[in-house]
This record gives structure tokens, sequence and C-alpha cells, in this order.
């Protein structure tokens, strides 16, 4: 459910739909604000991840909803806080929407196998207006010493 909790090993897939449920016309009519959360994660066997830096490379294809992103409060290798449905906010998480590395969320280095928790919040205006295929980018840049 993406909620928050233990790491799974499950890939979140290419598309906004993959993580987010598609938006109910009650949904569009009143607005909505949903939380998930997602792991990165080092796959390297030997190599260590630097310079980590996540930011939405691009927003929203609707002018309806956008997403912002935020680090989570574990440390890293530690399971994040579970949140009880996805309307409930996760606590002490600080949400924005940088565009590129340079103004995107810092993550510490990542050993191999390490894994880090991100925030992704989804906002639906209301009054949201029909949309198919609502898509963005989120993109996690990263250096190595190899």
């Amino acid at each position: 459910a993406s909620l928050g909790g233990v790491i799974s090993a499950n890939d979140i897939g290419a598309t906004l739909h993959a993580l987010f449920d598609i938006v109910s016309s009650s949904e569009a009519s009143v607005g909505d604000v949903e939380y998930r959360c997602i792991y990165i994660q080092n796959n390297h066997a030997t190599i260590t991840a630097q310079n980590i830096k996540a930011f939405i490379q691009s927003q929203t294809t609707s002018g309806d909803t956008d997403i912002a992103i935020g680090l989570g409060t574990s440390a890293v290798d530690v399971a994040e806080q579970s949140v009880a449905d996805e309307s409930t906010a996760p606590i002490g998480v600080t949400f924005s929407a940088p565009a590129d590395d340079a103004s995107g969320l810092v993550i510490p280095d990542l050993a191999p196998g390490s894994f880090k928790a991100i925030w992704i919040r989804r906002t639906v205006n209301a009054a949201a207006a029909a949309f198919n295929s609502d898509t963005a980018t989120l993109r996690v840049a990263v250096d190595t010493s190899a």
C-alpha cells in the first residue's frame, strides 16, 4: 500500500497509477491529498551511492494535480513510520517540489544494499477536470567513486 513501514521488493513501475489510485469523480469534485512512501535503495553489490539527490524532473501533466516529495524521518536502513491511511500525512516530513538536482532532496550516502525512505504527496485541486493518464517523473541523481 506504500503507506510506510518495512521496505518491500515491489517496484512502483512507471506511472502515477502504479503508486496512486485513479482519481474518482467525487475526489475530483472536492479535491484530495494523498501520501505514499517509497524507498530509494542502492542495489549495486560493491559501490556506494554518493551525493544522492531526489527531485521532480517533470511535474504532473494535468493542470489540476501536483506532486511534492519529502525525506522520510527514519535513519538509513530503518523502516519508515507508517500512516493509518492514504489521507494521513506522515509526521515530521517537510514537502517541497524541487525541479532539479541542484535543489533536490539530499539523501545520505547509501552503501550497497542500503535504503532511505521518501514520501510523495499528490494533491488534486477541487473541481479538477477529467484527465486520462496523468504522469510525473521523479528522478534520483547519484555519484559513485568508481
